[in-house]
């Protein structure tokens, strides 16, 4: 456990990837909420010179604030690792695979867990035959940035074109129609699911960062044999990567069978309002809690020797 009044905590915000205006949102609202909780928290805005900024401010723990590259792929947590540094979220291994979409599939592939059928597109080889309509994103990457819904076959170059900017290689997904879900796991516990439904068109990066372009349900209306099997899937999904502290696994809910599980993220979104602590309000625990709950949950490894 960590001690208030010895501990310093760095909140790790900003970044290098694309999704850095949404980590200064998250390490905003982390840092304010540990503050007012009475940690002595410190905002670090994540450069080349981290393990300066690190050592200049003597932090003892870091609270990870980042999404994307170089901060939810596992670049940090190694970095926090080698200085000795305790971090929140999950370990340098399952940072990676989580943030790699068919690495995450390969790793929950056999677990009994429904996934859409899906084609890998890499970047300079030939297009293979791909299903239309579809779902066409980067290998890596969040926040839906380079992500389209394909619906006629002119449309798939255009949309692979995008999906390469972010990545060698892309993931095509057979479009599954039905609500999105989304499933908290904190400790390896899911959370209430969430229901997802964007007032127009899907969810995408306008309707997760736009206020009022999307409703929430906490506690999603949906069955309870429909509940049961996403929170089951997200569960195994969150072991099988092997994640730490928070995570958030997304689904589809087809009118008939299990959901579909599509990712599962290790650093998600974490403002008053983002899915995971709205998930967690609607079980009592507040916003401060939550943050706090997964600070207490940092780690590094011991050397070896």
């Amino acid at each position: 456990m960590f001690d208030k009044a010895t501990t310093t905590v760095g909140v790790l915000l900003g970044g290098l990837s694309a999704e850095r205006p949404v980590s200064l949102k998250t390490g905003k609202a982390v840092l304010e909420a540990l503050t007012e909780r009475g940690w002595n928290a410190v905002a670090i805005d994540v450069g080349r010179d981290l393990p300066a900024k690190l050592v200049a401010h003597g932090v003892d723990v870091a609270w990870i604030a980042l999404h994307g590259r170089f901060g939810e792929d596992g670049c940090v947590q190694g970095l926090c690792e080698v200085m000795g540094i305790p971090y929140t979220g999950s370990g340098v291994q399952s940072s990676a695979v989580a943030m790699d979409k068919l690495a995450t599939k390969r790793a929950v592939t056999g677990l009994g867990v429904r996934m859409a059928e899906h084609v890998e597109v890499h970047r300079g080889q030939p297009r293979p035959a791909l299903p239309v309509p579809s779902v066409v994103k980067p290998a890596v990457g969040g926040s839906s940035f380079g992500t389209t819904v394909v619906t006629s076959e002119a449309a798939l170059d255009a949309a692979l074109s995008e999906a390469l900017k972010y990545d060698a290689a892309a993931l095509v997904e057979e479009f599954v129609e039905g609500d999105e879900i989304t499933v908290a796991v904190v400790d390896g516990k899911a959370l209430p699911v969430v229901r997802i439904l964007p007032v127009d068109g899907w969810f995408d990066y306008e309707a997760k960062y736009t206020k009022g372009k999307t409703v929430y349900e906490v506690p999603a209306k949906l069955p309870e044999h429909t509940v049961a099997a996403a929170q089951r899937a997200a569960e195994v999904a969150y072991a099988a990567v092997g994640c730490s502290g928070l995570a958030r696994a997304d689904f589809l809910v087809p009118e008939e069978g299990d959901p579909v599980f599509l990712e599962i993220n290790t650093l998600p979104g974490m403002t008053a309002t983002s899915l995971s602590p709205m998930a967690a309000g609607a079980t009592g625990v507040s916003f401060g809690e939550l943050c706090e709950q997964i600070l207490q949950g940092a780690h590094c490894m011991t050397p070896e020797g």
